[in-house]
């Protein structure tokens, strides 16, 4: 990859993250813990919870992972460290640490909470109960992505800046 192309991609990667771990941690502060929802917050879709809902879900977090974690393996890749970090290979080990708990974080985001979601905001037909069911295993989900989005970052940064101590 000439300059440009690793500065645009390390831009990439940056932005990206800074959208997709943003937005966990805007919603674990603004939702703190869980409310469950009600089958009157669902049932009218001009209900202000649902409302809420629907103006929190955008794709723009889900489409940040995926470039985050495609920029960041591009980078790997083309400097030749890709197959040492994932096989957790001498001082790229804790980078290939923070590379699996992130695509756990990816895995997570699209085949648990985006299908989930998707029920919980009626883009999928389901019943009252179903939706309702769906709102905890989403909130539950994005908590376990914002807890894991901290080791990753902190695997990144040893990875990049602290190899000495996994040396």
């Amino acid at each position: 990859m000439d300059m440009l192309l690793e500065v645009a991609a390390r831009w990439l990667h940056f932005l990206g993250a800074l959208v997709w771990v943003g937005h966990n941690y805007a919603t674990a502060v603004t939702r703190s813990r869980y409310v469950p929802l009600t089958a009157a917050d669902l049932s009218d879709p001009d209900s202000p919870r649902q409302r809420a809902l629907m103006q929190r879900e955008h794709g723009t977090f889900r489409y940040a992972s995926l470039l985050v974690l495609g920029s960041g393996l591009a980078i790997l890749w083309e400097r030749g460290w890709l197959a040492e970090a994932l096989g957790l290979q001498g001082s790229l080990a804790p980078l290939g640490v923070g590379i699996w708990l992130a695509v756990i974080m990816v895995c997570n985001l699209w085949f648990v909470l985006w299908p989930h979601q998707k029920r919980v905001l009626g883009f999928v037909p389901a019943p009252l109960d179903e939706r309702l069911r769906c709102s905890r295993i989403t909130f539950l989900s994005a908590r376990v992505n914002t807890m894991l989005s901290i080791p990753v970052l902190f695997f990144m940064g040893v990875g990049a800046h602290g190899v000495g101590l996994f040396s």
